[in-house]
């Protein structure tokens, strides 16, 4: 790596834990959650955040934006939500010309909260705005602002009246992270500090700009060869009709993961060997990041199902 790189990777170490602190003045716990919706800011992803009900997921992506002085909308999706209500809509001024009236997708970190809720359609709007970082309406096209990141929370509880993701949509978030109940300690800490009455006051660590350069700077991180192909033949093996599938992939999955969990995989393994000190990610990085990108790219079959066997466990024995 060039001088001026070591430099970048050494300040953004410094950066990324003033971050990670001015973070837990607010949230709690929550350590591996908050580090996956950070990497996954830092090399330019989506995140899906799943959790019952009360786990601060809302307060964690409003906390995030805060801390980065960054736009933030939340957009709180329903059945009647229409894809209007997400990317704007054109109206007649009082010339009687067409104008168009930005919708709330035009900011640089998007909540979208209960994802699940909302119908295809509307689903489908958001899905083009994640993937074209566009969004196009009367054919006219208009370029969101950088950095764009969606959020998106969705209820594991609930299936009553909701729409679940279709797989390409999934393929888009390069993270599920799982988010679960506090520890005692912890649920104590929040419950004082939440009832008490007074507020932490946020400080901003980072600006558009530096997000965008530290996400140049964590493509840029030299990987060997070794981990290169470490991680494709871990995303192959979750194939089942491949000729590299693991016997246990054959057994409880029906669908394996594209090449995009490659991609993802290297990129989350670069950012995390970064912040971590590290010039070049080893297999231990691939590792530590291959559950949130597996997660919800594999499809388990009938079997696993029938014997109860969980997404994570299989994903474990993979590694």
């Amino acid at each position: 790596m060039e001088n001026n790189n070591v430099q970048l990777l050494d300040d953004f170490v410094v950066k990324y834990n003033d971050f990670r602190n001015e973070i837990s003045k607010v949230i709690i716990g929550q350590d591996e959650v908050v580090k996956e919706v950070l990497i996954s800011i830092f090399c330019n992803g989506h995140c899906l955040l799943v959790g019952v009900p009360g786990l601060a997921k809302t307060l964690l992506v409003q906390t995030i934006s805060d801390t980065l002085g960054m736009s933030f909308n939340r957009i709180q999706f329903t059945p009647d939500l229409m894809p209007s209500d997400i990317v704007g809509s054109e109206i007649l001024d009082e010339n009687r010309n067409f104008k168009f009236i930005k919708g709330p997708i035009f900011s640089n970190i998007i909540l979208a909260d209960e994802i699940n809720r909302t119908p295809p359609k509307t689903q489908s709007a958001l899905l083009e705005a994640m993937q074209e970082k566009s969004v196009t309406n009367a054919g006219n096209t208009y370029i969101l602002d950088k950095p764009f990141f969606v959020l998106a929370t969705q209820n594991p509880i609930e299936q009553e009246g909701t729409y679940p993701l279709p797989e390409a949509q999934l393929d888009r978030f390069m993270f599920n992270v799982m988010l679960d109940y506090p520890k005692y300690e912890e649920e104590l800490q929040i419950v004082k500090q939440t009832t008490s009455g007074e507020s932490a006051t946020l400080n901003t660590i980072m600006n558009s700009e530096d997000i965008i350069k530290y996400q140049e700077l964590i493509r840029k991180i030299p990987v060997a060869d070794n981990v290169l192909e470490y991680v494709v033949s871990l995303v192959s093996k979750t194939r089942p009709d491949s000729e590299r599938a693991d016997e246990e992939m054959k057994k409880y999955i029906e669908w394996g993961a594209g090449p995009r969990a490659s991609q993802f995989m290297l990129l989350a393994a670069k950012c995390h060997a970064a912040i971590n000190g590290k010039y070049s990610p080893d297999i231990e990085d691939v590792k530590a990041v291959a559950k949130p990108i597996l997660r919800h790219r594999l499809v388990k079959n009938y079997k696993a199902e029938a014997e109860g066997i969980s997404m994570d466990k299989i994903i474990e024995n993979l590694l």
